[in-house]
């Protein structure tokens, strides 16, 4: 079963920019009781569209300069990328259906 990728500031370009498949990366902190919330809907995206989406995830404490680079201000930020280009994002807690419906278009 896939779980999401630790992502660093060292591993981002490869793991998602040149990345084969779509991706969604969610941008979070330990301290951070939203982001303590979304973590098990984006644990089951990773399983539920394995081989379709890679699913990582960013500890914005740690991994400072690629949060700066993509201008997250507020966590839990869910970015997806297509191509290597971010193609959307969601700012906060939301239903998983948001997400479904996100992903399925992008990955249409």
């Amino acid at each position: 079963m896939s779980e999401p990728t630790q992502l660093t500031d060292a591993n981002f370009e490869q793991e998602i920019l040149q990345a084969d498949t779509p991706a969604l990366v969610d941008f979070w902190a330990e301290w951070c009781a939203p982001c303590r919330m979304i973590s098990p809907i984006v644990e089951e995206l990773a399983k539920e569209y394995e081989g379709r989406l890679k699913v990582g995830q960013v500890n914005v404490d740690s991994e400072q300069q690629t949060a700066i680079k993509y201008g997250i201000r507020s966590i839990p930020t869910l970015m997806l990328f297509k191509n290597g280009q971010a193609a959307d994002q969601v700012i906060g807690v939301v239903p998983k259906t948001v997400l479904v419906e996100k992903l399925n278009k992008l990955l249409q």
